[in-house]
């Protein structure tokens, strides 16, 4: 499979598809001409489902174990349940769960805290109910993250920060949203609440298509990640 040609593809579609329900619901007059006509489809992320979804085939699930429309709930200790974006049981085991998230301007500021307490809390309610027993006797499952943020100007300015009473960490001093997000998520990896996070900018008006601006924090990287890990799970016998 080449990856990288199918990445810019999946990329493409994320902006095909925002474009087509934002223009079709200012037609159908539910909503004036927002950004939020875009953000309430719900399947803007589907091409990178797919990608993600056909690597594990290749590496030797079957369709039916891979989980990316419905069926997706998966318990919690702090909630009865979550669901996620995609999920793989084969076996009776839960062996990959992944989170697909987006952000494009212009609310960048109240959307990246927003985006932070998402990530960081899914991860530690999944794996408190990991320890918790709510999975039967699956060894630890991969956990993915793969954010795909809007490159634009706004997202390289530097971002300005309040400390009324303690200094906020030096790290996050003059960093622009772009920045923060590649913070986040690599340290949402180096805590291992998630074994892999991936970060991808794009432009709608790129003919790049995209740019991934941190080495440890590539879609490739992910990818590699999930195929040592599927490769685990099926030489382990279970």
């Amino acid at each position: 499979m080449d990856v990288d040609h199918r990445l810019q593809r999946a990329v493409q579609q994320f902006w095909i598809t925002r474009s087509k329900q934002q223009e079709k619901q200012i037609q159908s007059g539910v909503i004036d001409a927002s950004t939020r006509g875009a953000v309430t489809g719900g399947t803007q992320m589907g091409g990178l489902e797919v990608l993600v979804a056909d690597v594990l085939i290749e590496a030797g699930f079957d369709q039916s174990e891979i989980q990316t429309r419905t069926s997706l709930q998966l318990p919690g200790y702090y909630r009865p349940e979550k669901k996620w974006d995609l999920i793989v049981v084969s076996k009776r085991q839960l062996v990959c769960v992944l989170e697909f998230k987006s952000q494009v301007g212009p609310s960048f500021g109240n959307n990246f805290n927003n985006r932070s307490e998402e990530a960081i809390g899914s991860a530690t309610d999944i794996w408190r109910a990991y320890r918790e027993g709510r999975f039967g006797n699956s060894p630890e499952p991969f956990l993915g993250y793969i954010f795909l943020l809007e490159d634009c100007a706004a997202v390289k300015r530097p971002v300005g920060h309040k400390e009324p009473y303690f200094p906020v960490d030096p790290a996050f001093i003059g960093a622009s949203y772009s920045k923060r997000y590649e913070l986040l998520c690599r340290r949402l990896v180096h805590d291992r609440l998630y074994r892999s996070a991936c970060l991808i900018l794009t432009s709608r008006d790129s003919e790049a298509g995209l740019t991934q601006p941190a080495a440890d924090l590539t879609f490739q990287r992910l990818v590699a990640g999930l195929r040592g890990h599927v490769l685990a799970f099926r030489e382990s016998g279970i």
